[in-house]
């Protein structure tokens, strides 16, 4: 005999009681708070990043993934508090950060190898507790790879950050962590901006000691709100207004090292005299 809904329900309340409360209830949280990701237009464009949820940013390689995360991390430790990366691929630069305004004292860097220790040091850190923001970044694995992280580790990193203070984020090519992400953000890169040095020339007319160069100045980033179950409120004294899904907002970013320079021509030299 079919057995309906209703008393279904009712069956796995009772068999829950005690132990669960209101199973079938939704229990993502509405209002949270957030803070700043040190970026005005995605501040805009999302709120912010909201504690206790996990946020998903994902896109190809150059497409700002990293410059939003450093910006983030130099907000939060600006603020004093203990955050932690979790580098999959052992890919972090502290000079880079250092320069983009981190405050290294306030990190803790832990490289990985592969998969399993990324996974197995991320649920380390959130049952231990104790950071305000925690950062996985496996931006520079293989997609491939990270399509095979079971669903139950997304689901079991959401669990854990919940009702905590803790930012998580994690970083990737593509999107996995589905709808165990509360934020989503997908970045794409935009033409980059160069400017030209003049070539040297040496003794020898129309030789040069240096080609024409141009020099990489920075690129334009647009990030897309791809989905967003929260609804902000302010902290930090930070407050922006919300987006709905499907939003796009545009910022610039600058290089931070004078040697991610590009040679983009070949010296033209005049043709011996026969």
């Amino acid at each position: 005999m079919a057995v309906s809904l209703t008393t279904l329900r009712s069956n796995v309340e009772l068999a829950l009681a005690g132990r669960v409360a209101a199973p079938f209830s939704y229990r993502d949280r509405h209002a949270v708070e957030t803070v700043s990701t040190g970026v005005a237009e995605i501040d805009s464009l999302a709120g912010g990043l909201p504690r206790g949820a996990l946020t998903e940013i994902f896109g190809p390689a150059c497409s700002g993934r990293t410059t939003l995360l450093l910006s983030a991390l130099a907000a939060r430790t600006a603020h004093a508090e203990a955050c932690a990366l979790i580098d999959g691929c052992d890919a972090f630069d502290p000079h880079s950060a250092e320069a983009a305004g981190v405050e290294l004292k306030q990190l803790l860097w832990v490289r990985c190898r592969n998969i399993e220790q990324t996974l197995r040091a991320t649920d380390l850190l959130l049952q231990g507790g104790g950071f305000g923001f925690i950062a996985l970044d496996l931006g520079d694995m293989r997609a491939d790879v990270l399509r095979h992280v079971p669903l139950e580790s997304w689901f079991r990193f959401r669990r854990a950050v919940e009702d905590t203070p803790t930012v998580l984020i994690v970083l990737e090519p593509e999107s996995n962590a589905k709808t165990c992400a509360s934020l989503v953000l997908r970045m794409e890169a935009e033409p980059a901006r160069w400017s030209t040095t003049l070539a040297l020339e040496t003794h020898v007319p129309g030789f040069f000691r240096y080609p024409p160069s141009w020099l990489l100045e920075g690129f334009g980033i647009r990030a897309k709100l791809l989905r967003s179950r929260l609804q902000p409120v302010a902290t930090d004294s930070f407050h922006k207004p919300f987006a709905s899904a499907g939003r796009s907002e545009f910022f610039e970013t600058n290089v931070l090292r004078s040697y991610l320079s590009v040679t983009r021509s070949v010296a033209r030299m005049k043709p011996a005299p026969k």
